[in-house]
């Protein structure tokens, strides 16, 4: 049996490179794709604990991460499909319609 550390392990480099994409990248496209590294790093957390502490909360409670983030997948891809007919561009330098 594969101990629970080196899910948390793989967990916190999957986490790490999501958070790399996200800061090193300008474009929306691969800063949306490391989200959603991201929130499958906490997936991948939540069901090793689960699976060691033997319950079944943690898997629940992926599904409805899951759910969620197919609505924001859906949204966000949307904004970014409209941004990019108006715009022309998908990189975060180059838009300004979102300055306050």
């Amino acid at each position: 049996m594969i101990p629970v550390t080196w899910y948390m392990m793989l967990s916190a480099a999957i986490f790490c490179i999501g958070i790399f994409g996200f800061i090193a990248r300008r474009n929306v496209i691969i800063m949306f794709i490391s989200i959603e590294l991201m929130l499958n790093a906490v997936n991948i957390n939540l069901v090793a604990m689960s699976h060691y502490l033997q319950d079944m909360r943690g898997q629940i409670l992926v599904f409805f991460i899951i759910a969620v983030a197919a609505a924001e997948a859906a949204i966000g891809l949307a904004i970014i499909i409209s941004l990019f007919r108006n715009r022309a561009t998908v990189h975060v330098d180059e838009i300004k319609e979102m300055e306050g």
